[in-house]
Parts: structure tokens; sequence; C-alpha cells
């Protein structure tokens, strides 16, 4: 006996044609998907390039902005610089010039002040005796030792 002769229906009926087209069918669907998918992908990372370059652009806006306030500010300490070097040459000058009189005009509105002293009135200011400082000999009354044998 075969394997026709048991089913009760005709294997036939079942044929690959069908199931071919069908399952390339959904396999065009499924790229279509696939296509409208990398579509959308592609359009957000334009959107991201986009916005990248106009932070890029907006970078290097800023960028040239400072190095035309650094030339600036480079330029205006050049010539602080080249004005303080001509006043510290003036001052030096005037200085030279002016020495002795300065001198008269400091010994002339010098500030005196009297000698210090210390006010012992009080008790914890009172000063102390001084400190008798000895060596631990004289302190002790002994003399060292030059014989070991002897015993004092």
């Amino acid at each position: 006996m075969t394997l026709g002769e048991l089913l009760p229906v005709r294997l036939g009926h079942f044929a690959r044609t069908p199931r071919t087209r069908h399952r390339a069918i959904d396999e065009v669907d499924r790229q279509k998907g696939l296509r409208a998918g990398a579509d959308i992908l592609i359009m957000g990372l334009r959107v991201q390039l986009d916005d990248a370059e106009a932070v890029r652009a907006w970078t290097a806006a800023q960028l040239a902005e400072a190095e035309e306030l650094v030339v600036k500010l480079q330029a205006d300490v050049d010539d602080l610089t080249a004005e303080r070097d001509c006043l510290d040459e003036e001052v030096a000058a005037l200085k030279a010039r002016f020495a002795a009189q300065l001198a008269a005009e400091a010994n002339a509105h010098r500030i005196a002040v009297p000698c210090g002293y210390r006010d012992t009135s009080a008790l914890e200011d009172q000063a102390t005796r001084p400190i008798d400082v000895k060596t631990l000999w004289d302190a002790l009354g002994i003399q060292p030792v030059t014989d070991p044998g002897r015993i004092h």
C-alpha cells in the first residue's frame, strides 16, 4: 500500500507554486518595510547631520570671534607694556633728579617715637629674677668619677 492510498486527500492538491508565490509576496512586502525603515533611518541621520553641521558652524563663528578678541587684547597688552616701560624710565629719572629733595622731606617729616619701656606696675607684668643655670655636677655638688675603683 502506498501513502496516496492511505490518505483521503490527494497530495497533488498542495502544489509548490502557490506556496512559493505566497512566500515571494511576503518577502517583497518585508523588503518594502525594510526599505521604508531604512529611509526613515536615513532621514533621521540627515537631521542629526544637519544639526551637527549647524553646531559646527556656530562653534566656528564663536572661535573666529574669540580669535579676533585675543588679537585685540594682545595689541592692548603690547601697547600697555610699552607705556609701562616708558613710565618706569620716567619715574627712575625723576627719582634720580629729586632724590635729595625727597630725602630732605623725609627727614623733615619723620615720625619720632620715644624709646619704649615696660610698665611693670601690674602683678602679672613684674619682672622675674634670672634663672640660675648650672651643670648637674655643680648643682648636686659632685665631681666626675676619675678613678672607677674608688667609691665616693
